[in-house]
């Protein structure tokens, strides 16, 4: 039999709503809602439930709100007894990761989560960075395009590598619109810009990443109990030290989500049980490989049915 790991969502994929069937349903997640809101000091809760939108899609309010909707849905797995054999998180993700893995505290890291969202909001201001989905590119190529223009347009850099044929860059606002305009160069389908607020996991998000140091120093974390692979390496971590470090680095490298995956399904995972808001990691990991037996976790009727399928192919 193979391994699971449980793999948890990142900013994009939240909704307003999310959550809320299992908030109404289980007591546990009521009282961790509840949890989040008084270690914000406001109503994150009533935002996540009722919207508005234009608000819930902040940064610095998005961030905590996908954690707290992954924990939530994480608390109920947990109950029926299962246990993964590695977590991994898409960038923001990585935080729900940890608190499955046992690294940190829930209220700690959505104190964590939500100055992280303000500090790389406010890394660079507004109009000045840009990010892209490329698709369809070769990666070497594409790497080999970013920095040439990095030299001659401005900073653009890989930030996510999603999955073959989807990765997005990120950098000024010259240097991404220098990619929109030459990225059939190197044979890319299409170069979509995205609406973010900043040039997230690049260089340019240097400045958040030295504010959440200094966060980061004061927050407890422990060993892992479960391997983390982590976006910066896309290998296993367990030390609390080495994860302190690479949160930080995290903030201005790339999302190694392709490579993280691949590594997973290398050592024997053939299950992934994708946990919170929206499905965007199922369809990334079925483009990888779709022999892995993905489940997807974001409402009661797909948990319900997530355990049951988990529990039969473990003969519980």
């Amino acid at each position: 039999m193979g391994l699971t790991a449980y793999v948890f969502p990142g900013q994009g994929a939240q909704s307003v709503g999310m959550g809320a069937d299992i908030c109404r349903q289980h007591e546990g997640t009521q009282a961790l809602f509840r949890a989040a809101d008084e270690t914000l000091g406001y109503p994150l809760s009533e935002l996540i439930f009722q919207g508005p939108e234009d608000e819930l899609k902040l940064t610095y309010h998005t961030q905590p709100a996908l954690l707290a909707t992954s924990c939530a849905y994480l608390e109920s797995l947990r109950d029926s007894g299962l246990q993964p054999d590695y977590v991994a998180g898409h960038s923001l993700g990585e935080y729900s990761a940890l608190v499955c893995a046992g690294v940190m505290s829930f209220t700690d890291a959505v104190r964590t989560v939500r100055l992280r969202g303000e500090f790389m909001d406010q890394a660079v201001p507004a109009g000045q960075g840009a990010m892209a989905a490329v698709l369809g590119a070769d990666r070497e190529a594409l790497a080999a395009l970013c920095r040439e223009v990095s030299e001659q347009a401005g900073t653009v850099e890989m930030a996510n590598v999603n999955c073959p044929g989807q990765i997005v860059v990120s950098g000024t606002a010259a240097g991404v619109q220098a990619i929109v305009e030459r990225g059939k160069e190197i044979g890319a389908r299409r170069v979509v810009p995205l609406e973010v607020s900043g040039p997230f996991h690049s260089s340019l998000m240097e400045p958040a990443a030295s504010r959440l140091r200094e966060v980061l120093q004061q927050v407890e974390m422990r060993d892992a109990a479960v391997p983390v692979v982590a976006n910066v390496t896309a290998g296993p971590v367990t030390k609390a030290e080495e994860i302190r470090e690479l949160l930080v680095r995290q903030v201005v490298s790339p999302v190694l989500w392709e490579d993280s995956i691949n590594w997973l399904l290398s050592q024997g995972v053939d299950t992934f049980v994708e946990i919170g808001s929206g499905s965007v990691l199922t369809g990334l990991i079925r483009k990888i490989d779709r022999s892995a037996a993905v489940y997807t976790v974001n409402s009661v009727e797909s948990l319900e049915a997530a355990i049951a399928a988990l529990k039969n192919r473990e003969g519980k």
